[in-house]
């Protein structure tokens, strides 16, 4: 599993003009899963998400994770962090786990991430989404569950 993840101030998405998602302070997370990807990927990337230290304390150091600050989390299906752009100029999404299964897999990441005393909010798997966000830093940090 591959994740974008930016610290915001506030986030949303939108479809077809309409708001499906909001949140104030947290994370933005696009999420792209692989097609080899399983459950021990969900829980490491999901583990990752919820204790990396990107929030500054009082001395403007990095020390406290979304769970500290009591953030919120916009979770984001985009297989697009699949594409493959080595060899010509249109990205190969062969990596990219099949729409069903990846479906399953994101649906797994999301309710995992609701256990863990987080208001967690979704895009739409599938739907062209308009993602509007704050970046607060900018702060972002890419993960991918097969580089652990």
């Amino acid at each position: 599993m591959r994740a974008v993840i930016q610290r915001v101030a506030e986030a949303g998405v939108k479809v077809w003009g309409e708001q499906i998602a909001k949140i104030g302070r947290g994370l933005v997370v696009l999420v792209g899963i692989g097609k080899d990807d399983n459950d021990d990927d969900i829980l490491w990337l999901a583990n990752k998400i919820i204790n990396l230290r990107i929030f500054e304390d009082e001395a403007g150091k990095f020390n406290y994770s979304i769970l500290d600050i009591k953030g919120e989390i916009l979770l984001v299906p985009q297989f697009t962090l699949y594409g493959d752009c080595r060899k010509g100029r249109r990205p190969s999404f062969d990596y990219a786990m099949p729409p069903d299964k990846a479906k399953e897999m994101f649906t797994r990441l999301f309710n995992y991430l609701q256990t863990q005393n987080l208001k967690v909010q979704k895009g739409i798997f599938g739907a062209k989404m308009d993602v509007e966000l704050v970046n607060a830093g900018p702060v972002t940090i890419i993960l991918d569950s097969k580089q652990k």
